[in-house]
């Protein structure tokens, strides 16, 4: 069966590839970042439904998660203080 998808957005095998997680993971960190899917179709396969995600949005959230060894529990007032 072809892939019936619009091209402009991800199923969570896109969205893994790009954060460079495991599908399995893939859910859990689009849902830490708070995005949502955009839309649901059946799965070409077994016809469950199959999440369908913006990629901009993906995109932007990852973009706005803190870096590496970043201290998310200090304010900037803390940060300043001497």
């Amino acid at each position: 069966m072809a892939d019936e998808r619009p091209p402009d957005l991800w199923t969570i095998d896109d969205v893994a590839a790009h954060l460079g997680i495991k599908p399995t993971s893939a859910s859990g960190a689009l849902s830490r970042m708070g995005v949502r899917a955009h839309s649901f179709r059946p799965h070409p396969t077994s016809h469950r439904a199959q999440a369908l995600y913006d990629p901009e949005q993906v995109k932007a959230a990852n973009a706005a998660r803190p870096g590496r060894g970043a201290r998310t529990d200090l304010t900037r007032d803390e940060e300043t203080d001497e």
